[in-house]
C-alpha cells in the first residue's frame, strides 16, 4: 500500500519530502499518546508504593494482630475510639471559639428589670472629698451625679445623706479605639455641679475604660441598678 501511495506521489510530481511526512504522518501523535501512557502508568507505580509504604509504617506502629488497653480491645476499636475522641475534642474547640467570640462582642451584663437607659455627656475629674462625704481618688469606680438630680434628691440640709449616696448606676457606649461596647459599673459619691441633668462625671481611670482621655466629652448611655 505504501509503494503504491510513493509511485501515485511520483507520478503526481511530489518530492520524496512530501511523501516522507505522508507516511510518517500519524508518528508524532502515536508517540504523544505513548509518553502520556506512559507517565500514567508510572504515576501509578508512585502512588502505590507511598499507599504500601503508608500502610507498612501504620503497621508497625498499631499491628492489627495485636490487642490495646489492657489487652481488652482490637486495633480497629481503638481507632474508632481515637476518631471520636478527636471529633469531641475538634467540636469543643470550635464551640468555645465561638462563645469567646460572641461574648467579646456582647460583654454588656442585662439590664435590671425596670432600668431606663438615658443619654448624656460623659467625662471625668479630679477627686477627693465627694459631697457623700467620703473620700475617693483617681483609680476608684465612682461617678458625680448632675446637681439637678442629686439636688431632687436631698432628704435634709446634709448631703451626705441624700437618697443617691451610695447607689450604683451601669454606663455603656462604644468605645472607639475598639468598634465594641464597653460597660462599668460605678457607685455614686458626688455632686457634679456643671453637668446637665442626665450628664455624669466619672474618675480618670474608669473613663479611660470607655473613651480616651484625649476626647476628653463624649455621649454614653446610663441606668440605675
Amino acid at each position: 500500500m505504501q509503494a503504491k501511495e510513493m509511485e501515485m506521489g511520483m507520478a503526481n510530481g511530489d518530492t520524496a519530502s512530501s511523501v516522507a511526512v505522508e507516511v510518517d504522518g500519524n508518528k508524532p501523535s502515536e508517540k504523544r499518546w505513548f509518553a502520556s501512557g506512559a507517565l500514567a502508568f508510572l504515576g501509578g507505580i508512585k502512588t502505590s508504593n507511598f499507599a504500601s509504604t503508608l500502610s507498612h509504617h501504620f503497621n508497625n506502629c498499631l499491628p492489627p494482630q495485636r490487642k490495646y488497653l489492657n489487652n481488652r480491645i482490637n486495633r480497629r476499636t481503638l481507632l474508632i475510639i481515637i476518631g471520636i475522641t478527636f471529633l469531641s475534642l475538634l467540636a469543643l474547640i470550635i464551640g468555645l471559639a465561638v462563645g469567646l467570640t460572641t461574648g467579646s462582642q456582647n460583654n454588656i451584663p442585662a439590664k435590671p428589670d425596670g432600668a431606663t437607659d438615658v443619654t448624656g455627656d460623659f467625662t471625668y475629674y479630679s477627686t477627693g472629698l465627694g459631697a457623700c462625704g467620703v473620700t475617693n481618688n483617681d483609680n476608684d469606680a465612682i461617678v458625680s451625679i448632675s446637681h439637678g438630680r442629686f439636688d431632687e434628691n436631698m432628704v435634709d440640709g446634709n448631703p451626705n445623706n441624700n437618697k443617691l449616696c451610695g447607689r450604683k448606676i451601669r454606663a455603656h457606649r462604644i468605645d472607639e479605639r475598639t468598634g465594641k461596647e464597653a460597660s462599668i459599673d460605678l457607685t455614686i459619691a458626688d455632686r457634679c455641679v456643671g453637668c446637665a441633668y442626665n450628664d455624669i462625671d466619672v474618675s480618670p481611670v474608669y473613663f479611660g475604660k470607655m473613651a480616651a482621655h484625649d476626647l476628653g466629652r463624649v455621649k454614653v448611655q446610663w441606668y440605675f441598678l
